[in-house]
């Protein structure tokens, strides 16, 4: 695993000024398919024809399945469908993944950073820096979520203020959102903890959930998702053993005295 993310740094950098060589690969390796499919396609109709190739498809599966943001994305959601929590609130998480799904069966609401212009159903924006207090905003919800977002405030990459105590500042201004007995999804990067300017930050998990259980919260559960999806429910007595790994996804639970 860590000679695979070894691997991927380098092809991350290419990839941050537009050149993406798996894709390339995948286009001259599939130009040929593309050519056979349509010579037999062009014998057999006789219709208006355009050339649009799409040559990446044929290696890929049915559906991105195997990623960490699919499983985080679905659990979580699934969690709060049975929940039922009177207002559930999100902070930085996918619109087009965790947000939507929760949207397609009540409303949620979304503090981001970044604006969102398009009006979409059951959901319901406001812009905001978590960094900051959020008005009149205290003890607000019952429900509350940030996932794979937390790892990302102070580092600028959104557009958001530089602060490498970013996400001492958010965890606080979150809990203060949270209602006496209200559940808090967090999910974010674990191992040796460390900045990899400006993606993201990887948290020693102990550090994260000590630093969480100080503004009043609880950990309620754990549960470890690897870059590869493989997912398995964990516990606090793992969390120095985690902390000596490179990478993985957490989904932590907390209740809020």
């Amino acid at each position: 695993m860590r000679i695979r993310r070894l691997l991927l740094r380098p092809y991350w950098l290419i990839t941050q000024w537009g050149i993406d060589p798996r894709k390339m690969l995948r286009a001259f390796l599939g130009l040929p398919h593309y050519l056979c499919d349509l010579a037999r396609f062009r014998t057999q109709y006789h219709g208006r024809l355009g050339i649009q190739p799409c040559l990446h498809d044929w290696y890929e599966e049915g559906g991105a399945t195997q990623r960490e943001y699919f499983w985080q994305d679905l659990l979580v959601a699934r969690m709060i469908f049975e929940a039922k929590p009177e207002r559930h609130v999100d902070v930085g998480s996918r619109v087009d993944g965790f947000v939507s799904h929760v949207a397609s069966f009540r409303e949620i609401e979304v503090f981001d950073i970044r604006p969102i212009t398009t009006h979409v159903p059951g959901i319901r924006f406001k812009q905001a820096d978590l960094m900051s207090p959020v008005a009149e905003r205290e003890n607000y919800c019952d429900s509350l979520s940030c996932l794979h977002a937390l790892e990302h405030f102070g580092l600028g990459r959104y557009g958001d203020p530089i602060d490498p105590s970013g996400y001492e500042r958010g965890i606080a201004n979150m809990g203060a959102l949270l209602r006496p007995g209200g559940t808090f999804y967090l999910s974010t990067p674990i191992g040796q903890a460390r900045v990899e300017f400006n993606a993201h930050r990887v948290f020693d998990p102990h550090n994260l959930v000590e630093l969480v259980e100080r503004r009043g919260l609880s950990l309620r559960s754990v549960t470890v998702i690897s870059s590869s999806g493989d997912m398995r429910e964990s516990s606090r007595n793992e969390l120095k053993r985690l902390a000596e790994s490179t990478y993985n996804l957490v989904i932590f639970i907390f209740t809020k005295h």
